[in-house]
C-alpha cells in the first residue's frame, strides 16, 4: 500500500477526532511512519495520545484491527509540538496481530511514548 492509499483509507475510516491533522509520511511493508499536528492550543492531553496511538497500531496492523491489548509506557511529557508514529508489525499469529508504536515530540530522536498491544483482525 502507498502512503496516499493508506491516508486516503484512514481519512475514510477513522472518525475525524481521531485524526489530528494526520498526513502518513511512511508507508513500507509493515512499518508506518505518521506525523500528526496539535490542535489549536498546541497541547496534547492523555486521551489525545492515547488516539494517536490506537491510530498508529492501526495503520500498520490493518485500518479494520480492533485493540484486544495495550501496554503504555510514557518516557516524557509531550512537547507542543507535531506528534510523529512510528508502528510495526511483530508478528501475525491467524487473526490476531501483535504490533507496537513509538511516539515522538517534533522529531524522531528522543521517544515519548512507548505502546505495544494486541489486536484482532476478526471482522465483526
Amino acid at each position: 500500500m502507498t502512503e496516499d492509499e493508506l491516508q486516503k483509507l484512514l481519512e475514510k475510516t477513522l472518525p475525524a477526532a481521531d485524526l489530528q491533522g494526520l498526513f502518513v509520511e511512511e508507508c513500507q511493508d509493515q512499518d508506518v511512519r505518521l506525523r500528526f499536528s496539535p490542535g489549536p492550543d498546541g497541547n496534547w492531553s492523555m486521551p489525545a495520545l492515547l488516539s494517536l496511538v490506537d491510530t498508529a497500531l492501526r495503520a500498520a496492523s490493518g485500518v479494520t484491527a480492533e485493540l484486544s491489548h495495550l501496554n503504555v509506557t510514557i518516557l516524557r511529557p509531550a512537547q507542543a509540538a507535531d506528534v510523529i508514529s512510528l508502528s510495526r508489525v511483530i508478528r501475525r499469529d491467524g487473526d490476531q496481530v501483535h504490533a507496537e508504536a513509538w511516539l515522538f515530540s517534533h522529531a524522531a530522536v528522543d521517544p515519548m511514548l512507548h505502546a505495544t498491544a494486541s489486536l484482532s483482525t476478526r471482522l465483526r
